[in-house]
């Protein structure tokens, strides 16, 4: 491999030692193609070093189960720091990027430190897009990050805290905005809660009365699968008595509900934005190439356009032939950018990067869910959830983490537990005036890493 340029001194983290002249490779995110990125240099000979605004990694396909009492937020985020334990290569650097200096080779963080890099992978994700929607990001509530999967569940508690003492109403009124994957598994778990858990635990709220609206633009759920599948989902959600409201725009959030774009008002206690991301903003301020969502733009080997050692993979990446936003394209691009590197490193020519779709799935609840597998294969039902369960779980970073998520969804699930399951609660603000303690002062909602 080439040494770093003649009169660029690298970067030495404390732990690595002064006088390392191995390349240095600095991967920015710590989600699923950062880590994949980071894992597949294992035992290449150069450094690398992972940057990320958060200390840990997030699980994001099973934050609703975090949302919904399901999970507790740690079994679905794993401490990145533990990932040099198996690969001694590695470091882990806490910050944001702020600068890229593409011809000194040199990133600048948000606190100002620098840090020079023999080659650089951009998988810092992406954020919510609220589309300039009015009232959107201040009156609803995303799940792009751990503290906002907490926040709708502390907000969904409290709801029902209120509605247990009302004298006047016992509603308590959700509406999520989106017919995504993650707007579907929300819509599902909800109402799983409400027709197991929330029976005995709230007698005094009538279970007709939590109601589950899903507004969704399209005509049809789940627009990346196949259409026996998108009918199966939407007929599973009425099932369980989710009300869809599909062809159905949003133009304001409001304080106490949606309007929609006819003028109709869906009144709602808590509203759930569950479609749409762009790019974080500092990824402005780059000074790379950007396309649709603000994504940075790549050529068919992963390569930023007009770079020829920074890549970018994952939610970030926007490549000539559009990938959907899911975990295997970041994962496979991951391990794509990873090779490229080291044959960048070499001297050699890259290659094309070519993704094999092994499918995607989403479940709606217990013994409900879909499946799109290689090949046209498709599932519903009790395989496709078992499928759905199987492949979650394998996919947890940490053998803790699998085991006590298998523990909490037997818990949840089982034929023995599921009418008596007790759902995982957190700070509830008071609603009585003799509340233990005064009420919390709301705080800005955090950002996706």
């Amino acid at each position: 491999m080439t040494p770093p340029p003649a009169g660029r001194e690298p970067y030495d983290s404390a732990t690595q030692g002064a006088g390392d002249t191995r390349p240095h490779v600095v991967i920015i995110g710590g989600g699923f193609a950062g880590v994949a990125t980071l894992k597949a240099l294992k035992d290449a000979p150069v450094r690398v070093t992972l940057v990320d605004r958060h200390v840990y990694n997030m699980f994001q396909p099973l934050m609703y189960q975090v949302a919904t009492g399901g999970l507790n937020a740690g079994d679905v985020t794993y401490f990145l720091r533990s990932l040099r334990n198996r690969q001694p290569n590695a470091n882990f650097q806490h910050g944001l990027l702020k600068k890229i200096d593409t011809e000194g080779r040199v990133i600048t963080l948000a606190d100002g430190e620098q840090i020079s890099f023999d080659a650089l992978v951009l998988a810092n994700g992406v954020n919510t897009n609220y589309f300039g929607t009015p009232g959107a990001k201040e009156y609803s509530k995303s799940m792009y990050s751990r503290s906002q999967a907490l926040r709708i569940r502390d907000e969904l508690f409290t709801q029902l805290e209120k509605a247990a003492v009302r004298e006047d109403t016992t509603e308590v009124r959700v509406v999520i905005v989106g017919g995504g994957s993650t707007g579907v598994e929300m819509a599902g778990a909800l109402a799983e809660l409400r027709d197991q858990a929330l029976v005995t635990a709230y007698p005094e709220i009538d279970r007709k009365s939590i109601t589950i609206t899903l507004v969704h633009r399209s005509a049809e759920l789940l627009k990346p699968f196949a259409p026996r599948l998108r009918k199966y989902a939407a007929a599973s959600l009425r099932k369980r008595g989710v009300t869809l409201r599909l062809n159905t725009g949003v133009a304001e959030v409001l304080k106490n509900g949606v309007k929609t774009a006819d003028g109709e008002v869906i009144p709602a206690e808590l509203v759930i934005w569950a479609t749409g991301v762009t790019a974080h903003g500092e990824v402005n301020e780059w000074g790379l190439e950007q396309g649709q969502g603000g994504r940075i733009l790549v050529g068919s080997d992963l390569r930023v356009t007009g770079q020829d050692r920074i890549f970018a993979v994952g939610d970030i990446a926007l490549t000539p032939k559009p990938l959907d936003q899911l975990a295997q394209p970041a994962l496979q691009g991951g391990v794509h950018a990873a090779e490229m590197i080291l044959r960048v490193l070499e001297g050699k020519p890259t290659q094309v990067f070519k993704y094999h779709d092994r499918g995607t799935m989403a479940t709606i609840g217990r013994h409900a869910a879909v499946a799109q597998l290689r090949g046209g294969i498709t599932l519903t039902g009790v395989p496709a959830w078992y499928t759905w369960i199987l492949i979650h779980i394998y996919s947890l970073l940490g053998n803790s983490n699998r085991i006590t998520t298998m523990a909490h969804f037997i818990s949840r699930y089982a034929w023995f537990t599921y009418r008596r399951a007790v759902p995982i609660v957190g700070d509830v603000r008071p609603v009585k005036k003799h509340g233990d303690r005064v009420e919390d002062v709301p705080v800005e909602v955090e950002s996706r890493a």
